[in-house]
């Protein structure tokens, strides 16, 4: 079994700096760590892994600074690792980080699961993981928190969704992606060795060229949506009254003329 398992390199710090001209990410300037969520698919392609035999390839896409959260990942257990990084990918919305992910997944097949966090903490959209499977035309579960059954002679997997009034189980042919939640595993801990081991491993970067890319759908110039403007909101000014009385009746009925006289009730 081949599980190919997607991360982001997202902020660990609230000092998120903007570049004014692109309205991106300036993430050369900030400390990087792997997506909380992808922390989980990671963990879930090591279960399969060990329940199934096979190998586990993690990738990203970025700049070389996030080879370090590849290096992160080879530490938990995973084979190989691949790092996207060129600079026609820089400022790709959802669609062209999805677009060019699958083109490196395809030269990465044959697979047969490809798992994502639900969502990264930065952007927030939860689009990419399904965007992949768009792109790749296969199946996708999405918000997996757990998985049932895994059946390689037959290419079929079942898995629960955790949905807003409980929880579905889905059963899919493989190949398929999964976008897993929190609920499904707890991440391991790298240990000493494979952390040693995961300095001196060898991660290859690919390009548009290694991946087959059409330059039109890369980057800031490939993407359908653009950021028109990111600002910080002034701070607001408005001023705080408390409301005394001797009774919780008293206050309230204070509080009521006060609205009256704004004329919010």
């Amino acid at each position: 079994m081949h599980a190919i398992v997607c991360i982001k390199a997202v902020p660990d710090t609230t000092d998120v700096r903007i570049n004014p001209e692109t309205n991106t990410l300036m993430r050369e300037e900030m400390q990087l760590v792997i997506n909380p969520f992808d922390m989980y698919a990671i963990e879930e392609a090591l279960r399969l892994q060990e329940a199934h035999g096979g190998k586990v390839t993690v990738l990203t896409m970025g700049p070389p600074k996030v080879e370090e959260q590849l290096r992160d990942a080879l530490a938990m257990g995973c084979d190989e690792a691949i790092l996207l990084s060129a600079r026609e990918f820089a400022g790709a919305d959802t669609w062209a980080t999805a677009y060019t992910i699958a083109q490196a997944i395809r030269k990465l097949a044959p697979f047969d699961v490809i798992l994502c966090g639900k969502q990264a903490i930065d952007g927030d959209t939860g689009q990419v993981g399904p965007g992949i499977a768009n792109q790749l035309d296969i199946p996708q579960l999405t918000y997996v928190s757990k998985v049932r059954e895994v059946h390689p002679d037959s290419s079929t997997i079942v898995v629960e969704r955790l949905l807003e009034e409980g929880r579905e189980v889905v059963r899919s042919q493989m190949p398929v992606l999964l976008t897993v939640v929190k609920d499904i595993n707890k991440p391991r801990d790298p240990t000493p060795r494979s952390i040693r081991k995961a300095r001196r491993a060898d991660i290859p970067v690919w390009t548009s060229a290694e991946i087959d890319a059409e330059a039109r759908y890369l980057g800031l110039d490939g993407s359908p949506t653009k950021v028109v403007q990111i600002f910080t909101p002034p701070r607001r000014t408005d001023q705080v009254q408390i409301i005394q009385g001797d009774s919780a009746e008293q206050a309230a009925a204070q509080l009521a003329d006060i609205l009256l006289q704004h004329k919010v009730l």
